[in-house]
């Protein structure tokens, strides 16, 4: 079977499928396995992804306003591929490419009937049917089952170590200028991380903020994973942040917890490494019960970065 993966979550849930040699395409975002990487772009940005988080959310609002997708699929590369299956998503057009702008090229380009199958994860169940169709889609449904036991079997441990716990108030930051909390599956990972999870819903979109809210909350933790960030890209504007009036005064900031974390690898892709994910949160959550002399990479404790950059 030849598979083109068009969103960077989806890719993972082929590799972890046992189908990575299956894949001959993948979007310009899929960087895991770092081997993916030499597989042809099939997708771009019609914006430039360089610059602050104020910047690129203008120029995808600009894109937005012109009734245009915010991503252009390579139809002469699909044609050449010639796959018999293409994954995407219909979540959000601003994440990846929209299913309805595959489907356009499927129709105006390809020879033959391609198969298109696409997901929409929003909360974890809906990650889990996810696999599901993307399985049945690529022939991979035992595989599937069984990566779906051992992400369930985690989870649970997690959830049973944390649940006599105190669940302390913690604010997820998705997005930076303008200030968005982290909607869709995160609240329900913070809680079986042993959290509560501030301004968003599980299941809906994520919201946007303002600085009032975060204020009048005051929570007891912060932790900030920009969509698409890792954690140096985050750091470098992040006084979009710390200038905000009355930060130093927030009890996430005044008690050192304040993390960054790596967006772009773990929170923001709805695969299997929001079980990493988790991990992650219950690490900063509880690091009594989590942590190690060996915690997660995917994460930064903000103080501790700071102290070391001021020692040179």
């Amino acid at each position: 079977m030849r598979i083109v993966s068009l969103l960077p979550s989806i890719t993972e849930i082929v590799v972890a499928l046992g189908k990575k040699e299956e894949l001959i395409g993948c979007s310009h975002e899929c960087n895991f396995p770092e081997d993916i990487i030499s597989l042809p772009a099939c997708t771009e940005p019609k914006f430039d992804p360089d610059g602050t988080s104020y910047q690129i959310d203008q120029r995808v609002k600009a894109v937005l306003q012109e009734g245009l997708a915010v991503y252009r699929v390579d139809a002469e590369l699909l044609k050449k591929l010639n796959p018999d299956v293409i994954l995407t998503q219909d979540h959000c057009d601003v994440c990846a490419t929209s299913f309805t702008e595959v489907k356009k090229v499927v129709q105006s380009t390809l020879d033959k009937d391609v198969e298109v199958i696409s997901v929409s994860p929003t909360d974890l169940s809906s990650v889990i049917d996810s696999i599901r169709t993307i399985a049945r889609a690529i022939d991979a449904e035992p595989e599937a089952e069984e990566l779906m036991a051992e992400m369930k079997g985690t989870l649970q441990d997690i959830q049973q170590q944390t649940l006599p716990l105190y669940a302390p108030d913690v604010l997820c930051i998705e997005w930076l200028d303008p200030l968005m909390a982290a909607g869709n599956w995160i609240p329900q990972l913070v809680q079986l991380a042993g959290g509560n999870p501030q301004l968003a819903e599980a299941g809906k979109h994520s919201p946007w903020l303002e600085w009032e809210k975060v204020q009048q909350l005051n929570p007891e933790i912060i932790t900030i994973t920009p969509c698409g960030f890792g954690i140096s890209e985050t750091l470098s504007e992040l006084s979009s942040l710390t200038s905000q009036p009355g930060w130093e005064n927030l009890k996430a900031v005044q008690n050192h917890q304040v993390f960054i974390m790596d967006g772009d690898h773990y929170f923001n892709r709805p695969g299997p490494r929001l079980v990493d994910s988790t991990k992650i949160l219950a690490e900063i959550i509880h690091p009594g019960r989590f942590r190690s002399d060996t915690s997660h990479p995917g994460w930064i404790n903000l103080h501790d970065y700071q102290f070391q950059q001021a020692l040179g």
